[in-house]
């Protein structure tokens, strides 16, 4: 589904902030992206759907460079939320069309209308849809950016930090849906997190970075005692309840 190969990024004049990041995925998993502040995990996010143009190395989706897509066409296979969106004067509703704009030739057709209702379902936004998005908390602010980006029906959606500004349990119901997704319409999800509790509930796949570099990848295996304190420095310990990893630091 895609492939990213030996990835190396620098912002302007300075030391790279990825060297060599490699990754390949296929549709229907849900991939948290673990790591210190500074670790590269969002440059990373952004080089995926080419926000950022990497200064070595390829990103394929589905076997096609996506160097040579235009941007109308990437935004057809990949949907990206931001970690903070920006409040506007739309209401719920056409903010979330706005996700079918990559599809639209003319203007909305029944079937974008039918799509956007969906994306507002899944979310839970039937209440808030005729509300301004400048109205809303941060926690409905992101919730509305997910509920846009799902309208976009994408092969892969990038989220960057999506339960950041949410509350515990919208912090779960966002994960979950997720999670939902990628397994329900095999769909690839990749998710930068920093709760490893929910990482680990939520997701499939794990791949942790240190140093702009890949350090940990794969299966929830790869979540150890001993990789959270080289990637983290931070003495843990993993238990399970009812079937679930939890990390408990000491």
């Amino acid at each position: 589904m895609i492939k990213a190969k030996e990835i190396t990024f620098a912002y302007h004049g300075m030391e790279p902030v990825l060297q060599n990041m490699s990754m390949e995925e296929t549709k229907g998993h849900c991939v948290a992206f673990l790591g210190n502040n500074g670790a590269g995990k969002s440059t990373f996010l952004k080089c995926l759907n080419r926000i950022l143009h990497p200064k070595h190395g390829t990103v394929c989706l589905e076997d096609r460079n996506i160097s040579g897509m235009k941007q109308v066409e990437i935004a057809r296979e990949m949907a990206y939320v931001e970690q903070h969106t920006a409040a506007s004067k739309l209401t719920v509703y056409d903010m979330v069309l706005l996700g079918r704009k990559p599809h639209m030739t003319i203007g909305p057709s029944t079937a974008d209308y039918a799509i956007v209702d969906d994306a507002i379902s899944r979310m839970h936004l039937e209440d808030l849809k005729l509300r301004y998005v400048d109205e809303l908390s941060g926690g409905e602010l992101q919730k509305v950016a997910l509920a846009r980006a799902l309208a976009q029906q994408p092969k892969v959606l990038l989220l960057d930090e999506p339960t950041a500004s949410l509350d515990l349990r919208n912090q779960h119901e966002v994960m979950r849906i997720a999670a939902e997704i990628a397994k329900e319409t095999d769909m690839l999800v990749i998710v930068v997190i920093h709760d490893l509790n929910l990482a680990l509930k939520y997701c499939d796949r794990f791949l942790m970075f240190k140093d702009g570099k890949v350090f940990r990848y794969g299966d929830e295996s790869v979540v150890t005692e001993e990789t959270i304190k080289a990637v983290y420095g931070v003495d843990t310990t993993i238990v399970n309840v009812e079937e679930n990893k939890f990390v408990v630091v000491k």
